[in-house]
């Protein structure tokens, strides 16, 4: 079977959400199937990756998304029914690329990761080609919980993604052979805007073993977040707890120390952050499990929070407890629960951190290996997925008859 993947970043390095799931996925099709890749990439550092990811598939080509492209396209859009995603998930070339493939090495399926990525697979030339999309988790959910939360202009741009979004959503999962979601959450979501869509839950995974902790438990009263820091709910959850939660636990635990990492905080995070000799920005860095091992409590503060947040998965899995909004909570798997302290304002979210870090070291471990998180391993999450793609290949059902994408971009990729 040729499957050919659509990505909106690279997946590699597995260091982010986005591109965790999506790496893992692919070295799992890649057991079964001839794999192509076509993927945007956003910088240097990402493209970079290129070789890396020719070692676990057959073939990869790449298009840079251009910051001038992305304004005339934003441009375009506000002026028609174009959800911006589609506007800034845009690269020359990419049309061309689908073209050639579809004329010399037509794919029997199209996996589209992320309802972005989607609309390639719904245009010519690749639309008549049965698709499975991954939505991981549906982002006109997550623009709708930012336009609660924001203030005009930006809670109408995020109000009318949500709308443009979601309304192109419920299309591509109807026109999907299989839709997936990371949890029953997002589900629900889905079948919102697509009730006779076929939606499948395939949890994310953990790596137990690679994130297991080798040293003791760390003495050090050290709170982690590790978390991309250019993407808004991050940013904004972060900055919530330096300026409302942090000053709670420093009155109590003058000890206590805070580490960020991830990569890209804004200058504005920085200079929050810049008079606080307790707080360490540590951005990008080449491997977070050190900085897992060395700390004592992780958090997830995000108020924002659509599927299921890897970072606290991986935290509790390197030996934390931790401490998160409900929001984040609501997504996790019920296994994660025992190790989870949930909290939505300033004092209890402050609490629960200065509870922890009263426990001994050796006590917080055990509280984190009260997590049953077995069942969570990417083989055992990615089980069913294989399946998927091999009857979405002898679907006929699309097969020849060209979808019109309404409201759909107003440009073509060149």
């Amino acid at each position: 079977m040729r499957i050919l993947v659509l990505t909106h970043r690279l997946p590699y390095a597995p260091n982010r959400g986005d591109r965790l799931r999506a790496y893992h996925m692919l070295q799992h099709l890649r057991e079964h199937a001839d794999i192509e890749l076509v993927s945007l990439v956003h910088d240097d550092e990402e493209a970079s990756h290129v070789d890396e990811v020719r070692a676990f598939v057959n073939r990869v080509t790449t298009h840079r998304v251009s910051k001038l492209r992305s304004a005339f396209n934003v441009a375009g859009a506000l002026m028609s029914g174009t959800p911006l995603t589609h506007a800034l998930l845009d690269a020359a070339g990419m049309t061309a690329t689908l073209r050639e493939i579809h004329q010399s090495r037509r794919p029997d399926v199209v996996f589209a990761y992320c309802s972005g990525m989607a609309r390639f697979a719904m245009q010519a030339p690749m639309d008549d080609v049965p698709m499975v999309l991954d939505f991981v988790d549906v982002d006109s959910g997550k623009w709708r919980d930012l336009a609660a939360r924001g203030r005009a202009p930006l809670s109408w741009v995020y109000r009318r993604e949500a709308a443009t979004l979601g309304a192109f959503e419920g299309r591509a999962a109807t026109r999907a052979e299989a839709s997936l979601v990371v949890n029953a959450r997002e589900a629900d979501a889905a079948k919102a805007l697509a009730s006779t869509a076929n939606v499948q839950v395939l949890h994310n995974g953990v790596e137990l073993g690679r994130l297991a902790p080798v040293t003791p438990p760390s003495a050090k009263p050290r709170v982690v977040f590790c978390g991309v820091m250019n993407y808004a709910p991050n940013a904004e959850g972060m900055a919530w707890f330096v300026e409302h939660v942090w000053p709670l636990v420093r009155a109590r635990r003058s000890d206590a120390t805070l580490a960020v990492v991830g990569p890209d905080p804004s200058s504005a995070f920085r200079r929050m952050c810049g008079g606080d000799p307790s707080i360490t920005i540590a951005g990008r860095v080449p491997d977070v499990r050190e900085w897992l091992w060395d700390a004592a409590i992780g958090i997830a503060p995000l108020h924002v929070a659509r599927g299921v947040q890897n970072k606290a998965l991986e935290a509790i899995a390197a030996g934390l407890p931790i401490v998160v909004t409900e929001a984040v909570a609501c997504g996790l798997p019920p296994e994660a629960a025992y190790a989870s302290q949930v909290a939505n304002t300033p004092p209890r979210f402050a609490e629960h951190i200065l509870a922890l870090l009263a426990r001994s070291p050796e006590e917080r471990r055990r509280i984190a290996a009260t997590a049953d998180l077995g069942a969570l391993t990417w083989a055992r999450t990615l089980e069913p997925l294989w399946p998927i793609f091999e009857r979405a290949a002898k679907s006929q059902r699309h097969a020849g008859a060209p979808i019109v994408v309404a409201d759909g971009p107003r440009w073509q990729s060149a």
